[in-house]
């Protein structure tokens, strides 16, 4: 089978990813939401929403293959596959699925070597991180992906943070994001805060966990969101950046 010469991404992680993979050429099709990831590479047709994509229009673009991930996206999935369209799904829970991920995408494309290069340096940088970071000195942190209701992030964030060197007690490695409330919060006493609410990138006022007056004084951080919430090779940029605020 030839390599997929058009393809479509439907989701912003797929879409840097193959931007990292030196194919974003092969774009025909995105989201909105992937748009601002491409810089200079073509023009392809903007088809929407994440979770809503016209698929019409994904008709007329006549893809190879269609890219999408996550678990809320298995309804787009399953609707362009019952067009008799080719899709690579990706979903990721921990550090290791995301950087696995790369690789399979990859070969998804036909560039299986340039996907585990990129696994490769991805889990290279992850290890040099572990080795600057102190063993002795994890200070305590909550991470918050959402903000009405508040909630703790969840899948690789819990990894992300111990790899920078700090200690998560809000969720566990591989589980979903979940609420939380003020006296939880206080009880685990965090010295760090950090805001990455989806959507928002770095537009989060870092007063929003101050004005709900809890019972714990953290030093609030605010995160571009794609730096932990998107399963791309941009959460190694965030494990880095975790790292630098942390430490």
């Amino acid at each position: 089978m030839p390599d997929p010469a058009r393809i479509v991404s439907l989701e912003p992680a797929a879409t840097v990813t193959l931007r990292e993979l030196g194919v974003a050429d092969r774009l025909v099709g995105v989201t909105a939401h992937c748009r601002g990831e491409l810089d200079d590479a073509g023009d392809p047709t903007v088809l929407g929403g994440w979770l809503d994509p016209d698929l019409d229009r994904l008709d007329d673009l006549d893809p190879d293959l269609v890219c999408t991930g996550d678990a809320l996206q298995a309804e787009v999935r399953d609707a362009v596959r019952d067009r008799g369209i080719a899709v690579h799904h990706t979903t990721a829970d921990t550090l290791d699925s995301v950087i696995e991920g790369f690789a399979a995408l990859g070969r998804a494309v036909g560039c299986p070597d340039a996907g585990e290069r990129l696994a490769e340096r991805s889990r290279n940088r992850l290890r040099r991180v572990r080795e600057r970071v102190p063993e002795d000195d994890r200070p305590t942190i909550y991470c918050e992906e959402w903000s009405d209701p508040p909630m703790a992030a969840g899948n690789w964030v819990p990894e992300a943070v111990a790899t920078a060197g700090g200690r998560y007690p809000f969720v566990d490695p591989g589980e979903r994001s979940r609420p939380v409330d003020g006296s939880e919060v206080a009880a685990a006493d965090p010295d760090h805060a950090v805001l990455h609410v989806c959507g928002h990138g770095e537009r989060v006022d870092p007063a929003t966990i101050a004005d709900r007056e809890w019972a714990a004084d953290p030093t609030v951080h605010v995160v571009d969101d794609s730096l932990l919430n998107q399963p791309s090779p941009t959460l190694i940029d965030g494990v880095e950046r975790l790292a630098d605020l942390l430490h």
